[in-house]
């Protein structure tokens, strides 16, 4: 089923943008020069002022600097429209484990207070890829967001509040799976929040999220699964191992919310005393600056990724909404696309755009290995109608 959320806006801070000066050798009639010159300045104890007398030969009026500004106004006038949609489905598998949510004003929905400065809402997106069952997940996306607003914190120390609300969440789903046997599964979580001028993507687990700017791909999270050199040295650090690229031998992950009932895991008795698993639930935060070249931000489960690169992806979604613009349709565009491509798992796909106009037309340098792994279905299709003649 596939959804899309009504429009609203968030703004974008400015950035500093630094300009590469180049150095020219110096003869000794320019040295005496400067040394001369030097001296006239005067500088504070702190480091922070200089004076330069308003006679001085050095004294210019710099075009860049005026280019700068003139940039750094347009960015703090554009304000950016967030657009959303979302399509899934079963794909390959015999039942639907992802589920998702769209909130577009947390404030509005669960009745807690307004954004920084009372006026900006907050909204929040996330992706939750379930294993074991889809108990899981679902209970992640029904009280993670929730818990997150009724944080004391919130939203005032967004980081700290978005760290404690995913522990808390896998602290309460054990809990519940104690009472529930349903509940003895596991679930990814991937989530995007939009505040003011700023993105925050914390993620748990192997779900995406890649940021377009100007059609080229920012990755936004990183997969946390067993074959990545960070993971594996904090998991033998706690007493884990992979074995055939897998967690302590039972999970293709290694961080997740939920899978309590795997013994080993997510606490490891040594010596009558508990340990810290394994498994994490703590989420990697990325925070970034929204500016006007960032176009919308991709979110999905990893069956998608599965048969789409980073960057693939965000060429297609960029055609797609030059097209017609309508991030619903595009959202099933890149779903069906992905099927027609043989991907066999579960498949979420989730679009939050920044702008209400489609992304520019612009020319961008595909790799030639980029190029081979973009052939769309009715191009593979002919070619081996081709070769089979």
């Amino acid at each position: 089923m596939c959804n899309t959320d009504p429009e609203e806006q968030v703004k974008e801070e400015t950035i500093n943008i630094m300009d590469q000066e180049k150095v020219w050798p110096l003869d000794e009639s320019d040295d005496h020069f400067l040394n001369t010159q030097l001296q006239s300045l005067q500088i504070s104890s702190a480091g922070y002022h200089s004076l330069i007398k308003p006679s001085s030969p050095l004294e210019s009026i710099s075009e860049n600097k005026v280019v700068l500004d003139s940039k750094q106004n347009e960015l703090l006038n554009f304000i950016p429209v967030v657009r959303s949609g979302e399509c899934s489905d079963i794909g390959g598998r015999q039942h639907m484990e992802d589920t998702s949510v769209c909130i577009i004003d947390m404030a509005e929905k669960f009745g807690c207070c307004k954004s920084f400065d009372g006026e900006e809402s907050i909204s929040f997106f996330g992706v939750f890829d379930g294993h074991g069952g889809k108990d899981a997940a679902i209970f992640v996306r029904d009280n993670l967001p929730r818990l997150i607003a009724m944080d004391a914190d919130f939203p005032l120390e967004l980081e700290k509040v978005v760290t404690r609300s995913f522990k808390e969440t896998d602290v309460r789903l054990a809990r519940t799976g104690t009472l529930q046997s349903a509940l003895s599964s596991g679930t990814t979580a991937l989530i995007a929040m939009i505040f003011g001028r700023s993105l925050l993507v914390a993620n748990v687990g192997d779900c995406r999220a890649v940021l377009s700017r100007l059609g080229e791909a920012v990755e936004m999270s990183k997969d946390h699964r067993p074959g990545c050199v960070k993971e594996k040295r904090r998991i033998e650090s706690l007493g884990g191992f992979i074995d055939d690229g897998y967690l302590n031998g039972h999970l293709g992950l290694t961080r997740a919310l939920g899978d309590w009932h795997i013994e080993g895991l997510k606490i490891k008795e040594t010596n009558k005393e508990e340990q810290i698993g394994p498994l994490s639930a703590e989420p990697e935060l990325k925070l970034v600056t929204l500016m006007k070249d960032d176009e919308f931000l991709v979110i999905a489960s990893d069956g998608f990724w599965d048969v789409f690169t980073s960057q693939n992806a965000i060429h297609f979604a960029r055609r797609r909404l030059q097209d017609h613009n309508n991030v619903k349709l595009c959202c099933e565009e890149m779903v069906e696309e992905a099927i027609k491509r043989g991907a066999m798992d579960n498949l979420t796909v989730l679009m939050v755009c920044f702008h209400s106009e489609p992304p520019v037309d612009i020319i961008v340098p595909i790799s030639r290995s980029e190029m081979r792994r973009s052939i769309s279905a009715e191009g593979l299709q002919s070619l081996r109608g081709l070769l089979e003649n």
